[in-house]
């Protein structure tokens, strides 16, 4: 194994002629491993129109909506698509990254890529490439998996960002991949990063998340809320394993803290559409525990978020934290994402070093 400055890029090898190869024949680059980083997504920007199409791609994804299409899309294209850019792009506004105009998942995105390729190059120096993608927006999947074959990658590991596998999540982020992968004419060898709800080096860095979030808290909180995106409620009764794996996590996670199951919840958020969902809903329990139950001070965490998103910054932050409120509640702290924090690189990256095996050594 090489070791290099994680701080410095390798200089990229020249393209050459493999030996024994008639003159004419084309360049080829040195043999390296791809690894792509994959997180949902982003809008180009909050207009109308950015919007609008980055929610038709999401939108139209049957692993995010399943319905008929003969049904959903009329819906979809002259009803929600009329009305949910302009609502979307509020609040994707209320937290977009003026300074660099961009959402703050993508900024997230890039610094965990960025401290992630510093720790595979001091580990593989050049026999690596680090990058990431998104599942819908830019920089597109399609677009990064050309890239690293273009740069001689023969191997890709693709690491879609979700601790807990989802329908909705992991399994079109890997479709999206392969997708790519039919396109190629030399088509690199690829493995998938299976999902790491249980690494005890995430649930570590959870639960020191938390640890620094109690003890910087002005009134100590009752309850943590553990709030993870929801899924409609039937998918668990087809096979999706995202439910249970979600409980695991909070569970791990108590057991870690040393708590007992009076000091922390597992909820689901993000309801859409008709549908039941997995409950409880995010937004009724904090509204509950306040009402029903007095209490005043909760946390609440993103444990199925790996980045700071939309669904963190807006709803939880917001609308989940209004909710709480008016319900009598009185401290609401809101434990960011792990986003790039030291402790998830390192989990993360360890993660990557186990799929490596084989590969790299």
């Amino acid at each position: 194994m090489k070791m290099f400055d994680a701080h410095t890029q390798a200089e990229e090898r020249p393209a050459t002629c493999p030996v024994h190869a008639q003159s004419d024949h084309p360049a080829v680059k040195p043999a390296r491993v791809g690894i792509l980083l994959a997180n949902l997504g982003t809008p180009d920007a909050t207009d109308y129109w950015s919007m609008r199409r980055y929610l038709n791609e999401f939108l139209s994804d049957k692993r995010v909506v399943d319905y008929s299409a003969w049904i959903w899309q009329p819906l979809l294209q002259l009803v929600i698509l009329t009305k949910r850019p302009f609502s979307s792009g509020a609040a994707y506004k209320s937290i977009w990254n003026e300074e660099d105009n961009e959402s703050p998942l993508l900024t997230i995105t890039k610094k965990q890529t960025a401290a992630i390729k510093a720790q595979m190059v001091e580990r593989y120096g050049d026999d690596v490439r680090v990058d990431f993608c998104m599942r819908y927006g830019n920089p597109s999947t399609k677009s990064k998996v050309r890239e690293m074959v273009e740069a001689g990658c023969t191997k890709i590991l693709f690491f879609p960002l979700y601790p807990h596998y989802a329908g909705a999540t992991s399994a079109t982020a890997n479709d999206q991949f392969f997708r790519a992968l039919m396109e190629e004419k030399w088509q690199p060898i690829a493995r998938v990063v299976e999902p790491y709800f249980n690494e005890p080096a995430y649930i570590e860095a959870l639960a020191q998340s938390i640890e620094r979030a109690y003890a910087e808290a002005e009134t100590k909180p009752e309850k943590l809320v553990c709030s993870y995106h929801g899924v409609p409620e039937r998918y668990l009764r087809e096979g999706d394993p995202y439910h249970c794996q979600c409980q695991k996590t909070t569970r791990l996670l108590k057991e870690r803290l040393g708590w007992d199951d009076t000091q922390i919840v597992t909820t689901f958020q993000s309801r859409f559409g008709p549908e039941e969902w997995l409950k409880p809903y995010t937004v009724e329990e904090v509204a509950r525990l306040a009402e029903e139950d007095g209490v005043k001070n909760i946390a609440v965490c993103a444990p199925a978020f790996s980045a700071d998103c939309i669904e963190t910054l807006e709803e939880i932050n917001e609308e989940i934290k209004e909710s709480f409120e008016e319900a009598g509640g009185e401290h609401f702290t809101y434990i960011p994402c792990l986003n790039d924090d030291p402790a998830h690189i390192e989990a993360l990256s360890g993660v990557i070093d186990k799929n490596l095996k084989g590969w790299l050594d």
